[in-house]
């Protein structure tokens, strides 16, 4: 249970997507974000463009989504429509959005400007705006990627820059601004990037971030678990969980030929996509594999909680992987794909296996179905992990721990972190902080 607490912040919180204008995990976390600081007192004016997601989805949502009291939504329309939006992904610059960005940037009493994924909002120059303490999250990669995710040619991680080639391939317009050097202009006017694994934070840097970069997680909230359902799950039999977008880049096609030679090994998929009908054709007529579409979120947490374990195999880099904490927060191990903040987590934190081919999957699929006892092992750990790091208040505790300190050092005309003469670590409020010389 969260409690109030004296001198409470006013932020600003600028994303493009925003619940139920919103698609992915990027507006689920400025979502839970804003609620979260709300609840336990704090002011939270969030900006975001519906016309982004009303372009994205060529429809206009209709789905319920409820604000706590202190949080103020202000949507910020794009004059011109697709055309307008064009206008920002070219530029990196607000554009017909600016005005209304500034009137709410410039001239509000804002103790923190956090930035999310503004990649359609306004670009890396939006930045510039207000003279709060300012963060940027980064949830996404949008920052050093025109296609977001790393994920090069549709085919394989981006292991070397190509981007032009990249972005017409993914059949999207070349974005003018990555070659002219506004994000090294526009990024210096950010205090500190918040980012959910190290693993995300050395991608930035490698691509050209400097800055101080500060490590906080994703969150999720306590669960809701429904146990007594008088239709048991799956017919009563044991399972494993997948969840996500039905795409490519998640690998779904990869576990589902391992779990057709595993007729005892039963596997539920949940969600939906484009790569949808290739996953079905894939699985055929296993009676093992099961698609079960989009689920709400109490039923996800009671799929999860019933599951052997949770198997997360991207292909792509996932900047935190918040199926892990959700699959932990429900007492389920997991079996993750080895590579980005996935392995990281695991490796940290345990609470499930890594695989790095099908041999090795099947081995992690064979020993938590048939060892009781290390599974209860797992989820043990992954619940430990969830209890001190993902769920809602030791998170916001960490969260708001850094932003005082940084706030009490900008005011007084101090560096955010200490300059040191080479790149390093080092702690800063309990977390890790990243800076440079050069920043």
């Amino acid at each position: 249970m969260t409690t109030q607490i004296d001198n409470p912040l006013k932020f600003c919180l600028v994303t493009t997507f925003y619940p139920p204008y919103n698609f992915g995990g990027d507006g689920i976390y400025a979502h839970r974000l804003a609620n979260g600081l709300a609840k336990l007192g704090h002011r939270v004016t969030v900006l975001h463009s519906p016309s982004a997601y009303e372009m994205a989805t060529g429809r206009i949502p209709d789905e319920p989504y409820d604000d706590h009291a202190n949080v103020t939504v202000q949507p910020i329309r794009t004059p011109l429509g697709s055309l307008g939006l064009l206008a920002v992904q070219q530029t990196g610059r607000p554009c017909l959005q600016g005005p209304a960005l500034r009137r709410h940037l410039d001239r509000g009493d804002f103790d923190v400007i956090h930035y999310n994924n503004v990649s359609l909002l306004g670009g890396p120059h939006v930045f510039r705006y207000g003279n709060a303490l300012k963060l940027c999250t980064l949830i996404e990669h949008w920052l050093v990627c025109p296609m977001h995710v790393l994920w090069k040619f549709d085919r394989k991680v981006c292991d070397k820059p190509t981007c032009l080639r990249c972005t017409l391939h993914g059949r999207r317009p070349p974005q003018i601004w990555r070659y002219t050097g506004l994000m090294q202009r526009a990024t210096r006017a950010i205090d500190a990037f918040v980012g959910p694994s190290l693993f995300t934070m050395n991608m930035h840097r490698q691509r050209g971030i400097k800055g101080n970069m500060v490590q906080l997680p994703l969150f999720h909230p306590e669960p809701i678990v429904q146990l007594d359902d008088p239709k048991p799950l799956n017919d009563g039999r044991p399972f494993f969980f997948f969840v996500g977008r039905l795409e490519k880049i998640k690998g779904v096609q990869n576990i589902i030929p391992v779990f057709r030679a595993l007729p005892d090994a039963d596997l539920l998929i949940a969600g939906s996509g484009n790569y949808e009908s290739e996953l079905r054709r894939l699985a055929g007529d296993a009676p093992n594999i099961k698609f079960i579409g989009r689920v709400d979120h109490r039923r996800l947490h009671t799929l999860y909680h019933a599951a052997l374990a949770t198997v997360v195999p991207s292909l792509c880099y996932e900047t935190f992987g918040l199926i892990v904490a959700e699959s932990w927060a429900a007492n389920s191990p997991v079996i993750v794909y080895a590579q980005s903040s996935l392995e990281e987590l695991v490796n940290t934190h345990g609470g499930g296996l890594t695989y790095k081919n099908d041999a090795q999957l099947r081995d992690a699929i064979e020993r938590i179905r048939t060892d009781a006892a290390f599974r209860r092992e797992l989820s043990q750990q992954g619940r430990a992990a969830y209890d001190a790091e993902f769920a809602e208040a030791p998170f916001l505790g960490h969260y708001l721990d850094v932003v005082r300190e940084m706030l009490a050092r900008k005011r007084a005309g101090r560096p955010i972190c200490d300059p040191c003469q080479s790149t390093e670590s080092d702690t800063f409020a309990g977390r890790i902080v990243f800076f440079s010389a050069t920043s």
